[in-house]
């Protein structure tokens, strides 16, 4: 991936745990390294399809002078929130804030953090079977729409569906959506238990009827488990209402376990 760095621009602002710092402010350094795909700027000599270092640099500055942390590890993390929010193309952004003034009473260059975020491809299969099956999933779609965290790339059409299982019930609204999201996996699931709870699930009857059911199907090409998440999802290749809606958003993805396309695997 190609880079554009920023190295050890200079700052003020009123960042640090004691008082004197929020009021008195100091110098900070700010390094940051914008990986994209550079490669249609290139070509073209076009600013307008890559990233403009300059309105970087001023939006750094900017923020740094504008909002006020106590700890340089949160304003790092808002920092790169900030920089994906307002500028395209970008893939992962690497920043370092370092404090050549930290008050430790001892001789030192700087102290520095240094963090790095990326988008990640997940597909997120949406389910209802209660109340106002649409609307549920509408409000689910708009919610993570409008998260600074994910970026909704594409959503399947929604599919009536029978039940799984034994449990005898309504009908289904299912569907699948395609996202980026800067959430860790573990992240990502907290924040959709989040918009279930929201939308009054009960977790009462396994495979039992759901106001909502939100499931990561796939992340980028993780393989993972534990006690709460396991990616890929261990049934999604059981569920035809599960690969039907992913086929039509992403008939080539490919499951990191079995080898093969969704498209293949219907």
């Amino acid at each position: 991936m190609d880079k554009i760095v920023i190295k050890d621009l200079e700052v003020f602002g009123n960042h640090g745990v004691y008082k004197e710092e929020n009021v008195l402010g100091q110098k900070f350094l700010v390094s940051a390294e914008i990986s994209l795909s550079t490669r249609k700027a290139g070509i073209t000599d076009a600013l307008e399809l890559s990233v403009d270092y300059g309105k970087v640099c001023q939006f750094i500055n900017e923020f740094m002078q504008k909002n006020t942390f106590k700890l340089i590890e949160a304003a790092a993390e808002h920092l790169v929130l900030g920089i994906f929010a307002h500028f395209e193309f970008i893939q992962s952004v690497k920043v370092t804030i370092k404090k050549p003034w930290a008050p430790i009473g001892l001789p030192l260059d700087y102290v520095a953090v240094e963090i790095e975020r990326s988008w990640h491809r997940a597909y997120v299969a949406l389910g209802s079977n209660m109340g106002d099956k649409l609307k549920y999933l509408e409000d689910a779609v708009k919610a993570i729409e409008n998260d600074v965290n994910c970026k909704l790339l594409k959503i399947s059409d929604i599919i009536v569906t029978e039940p799984y299982g034994p449990v005898e019930q309504d009908d289904f609204l299912n569907g699948c959506m395609m996202i980026d999201t800067l959430y860790t996996p573990q992240e990502l699931l907290r924040f959709l238990q989040k918009l279930e709870s929201e939308a009054n699930r009960v977790r009462e009857i396994h495979w039992g009827p759901r106001t909502l059911d939100l499931d990561i199907l796939l992340y980028d090409d993780l393989v993972t488990s534990d006690d709460e998440l396991t990616i890929p999802h261990p049934e999604m290749h059981k569920r035809s209402f599960v690969l039907e809606p992913l086929k039509q958003i992403a008939p080539n993805a490919i499951h990191p376990l079995l080898h093969q396309r969704i498209r293949d695997m219907i």
